[in-house]
């Protein structure tokens, strides 16, 4: 929850736009990794940063598309767009396996009991988190950053100002989705298997954006505290109610 909660606020908290679909990347880094791994036969840890690198492509038209609008017309946009992967994931099914999921093979093998996988995963996430908020510590204070944080106060004012409204952010979304591929293919990794209903909900980016907002858009590690919040929150109230 961390992992995608970091990620997500790349774009929701540097530029102000809310994606209700985030999900469409930790869903399509998740399929890509796995797809990697079954029908090319890469390493599992190659796959994981070339599928992320496949999805950071696909943003690039999608962002183009999608920053045109504001508002809640982006927000629509990017509800729209899960929407669509998760038709997409359920009906092609010699790809995706639809509705029955597709298995991802363990990356660590057969001989690593699952304790000791999750351990093992525990620690990569924990890692993916420190490096992703050490990306957007360096983006905060860097004029790039400057320039996004401009555009979340005024948009129109900034763009008057000279700042270069749709390039920066475009990078920043494909940033973001890059780095929730990344968390979407680490959990394909870690969980080894891949159901379409849960991969591409909306459910999944409406607690990123929940966890962001909670923990602080604006603040560093306003993301996992929210995280933290939430996914205890969660939790308890499966194990309790």
């Amino acid at each position: 929850y961390a992992a995608l909660a970091v990620s997500w606020n790349f774009v929701g908290g540097f530029t102000g736009y809310i994606s209700l679909g985030h999900a469409a990347y930790s869903g399509l880094g998740g399929y890509a990794t796995a797809l990697f791994i079954t029908k090319a036969e890469l390493n599992p840890w190659l796959a994981l940063v070339v599928g992320a690198l496949v999805v950071g492509l696909l943003a690039v038209p999608i962002g183009i598309a999608s920053l045109r609008v504001r508002g809640a017309s982006f927000v629509i946009v990017s509800i729209a767009l899960v929407l669509i992967l998760l038709l997409v994931a359920q009906s092609w099914a010699s790809l995706t396996g639809g509705a029955q999921g597709l298995r991802v093979p363990r990356p660590f093998g057969e001989d690593v009991l699952r304790p000791e996988q999750h351990e093992r995963f525990f620690y990569l996430h924990v890692a993916f988190v420190v490096v992703a908020l050490l990306l957007w510590w360096t983006i905060d204070r860097s004029r790039f950053g400057m320039g996004l944080k401009a555009i979340r106060e005024d948009e129109d004012k900034a763009q008057a100002l000279g700042v270069p409204t749709g390039a920066y952010k475009l990078t920043v979304f494909v940033i973001s989705a890059f780095m929730t591929a990344m968390a979407g293919g680490l959990y394909a990794l870690w969980f080894g298997y891949l159901d379409p209903i849960f991969q591409f909900s909306i459910l999944i980016g409406s607690y990123m954006v929940l966890m962001s907002l909670l923990g602080g858009i604006r603040s560093l590690f306003g993301p996992v505290l929210g995280a933290v919040i939430v996914g205890y929150s969660l939790e308890f109230f499966k194990v309790h109610y």
